[in-house]
């Protein structure tokens, strides 16, 4: 049966056994309880990791984004579509994937940014010179989904 557009994830907990529907249209197949137990996001993996007795609903509309700005002479990263209440993984790396910058925050109801949402002010300096040599990611650690890669600049110094 062909994937539709809105799929829906399903962890259930019950005599021991854990149960996860297909992620979205064009996801792989079921993850086994073994691959759902472990997730290294620093390395960028797109593992599974679930809740037990989490119900997620996800439409093709509602991937996790991530979006940039300047604040308070720092690197500003935010974003929407995370699991509201939910661990969120935020690392920012140049495009040769030195990490500048990590952390790990929980996703909010906003007013304005729909979904879970993120806004992490980084140790990053900005703003810095034209040119986007690094980018951001962000892995929402309930529904085990990375963002896509948002281009940033990322100052350093050259002496």
């Amino acid at each position: 049966m062909p994937p539709t557009p809105t799929s829906t994830r399903i962890a259930m907990l019950g005599a021991g056994v854990l149960t996860v529907a297909a992620l979205v249209a064009g996801a792989a197949s079921p993850a086994s309880a073994a691959s759902a137990a472990t997730i290294d996001p620093a390395a960028d993996s797109a593992g599974l990791a679930l809740a037990p007795g989490t119900v997620t609903v996800l439409r093709a509309g509602d991937s996790p984004f991530l979006f940039s700005y300047g604040y308070n002479s720092h690197l500003k990263i935010a974003g929407g579509y995370f699991t509201d209440g939910g661990k969120v993984y935020v690392v920012v790396k140049l495009n040769s994937g030195t990490k500048k910058f990590s952390k790990n925050v929980t996703a909010h109801t906003h007013p304005i940014t729909p979904g879970g949402a993120i806004y992490v002010e980084t140790t990053v300096a900005s703003p810095c010179g034209a040119g986007n040599n690094g980018y951001a990611r962000a892995y929402d650690y309930t529904t085990g989904r990375w963002s896509p890669r948002l281009p940033v600049p990322i100052c350093q110094r050259i002496d």
